[in-house]
């Protein structure tokens, strides 16, 4: 049975370098899809993406999209 739910969609962009960070926090970027400062990347919102922000909530911010 396939569960079919619109899951809400979360923007995060990269606003801080990831020089001087450590090796975790720079996966934890890469595993967003991240790298760049000025970069983008849309996920669907779960728990694991909540812990994956709380680490680097340094480095990103959440952009508030106009179309919800």
């Amino acid at each position: 049975m396939a569960r079919i739910q619109e899951m809400a969609k979360i923007k995060i962009r990269q606003v801080r370098s990831s020089i001087g960070q450590s090796q975790r926090h720079r996966g934890t970027l890469r595993s967003l899809g991240l790298g760049k400062i000025g970069r983008t990347a849309e996920h669907a919102e779960s728990p694991e993406l909540a812990g994956k922000l709380r680490k680097v909530r340094h480095l990103v911010e959440v952009v508030e999209d106009g179309s919800s």
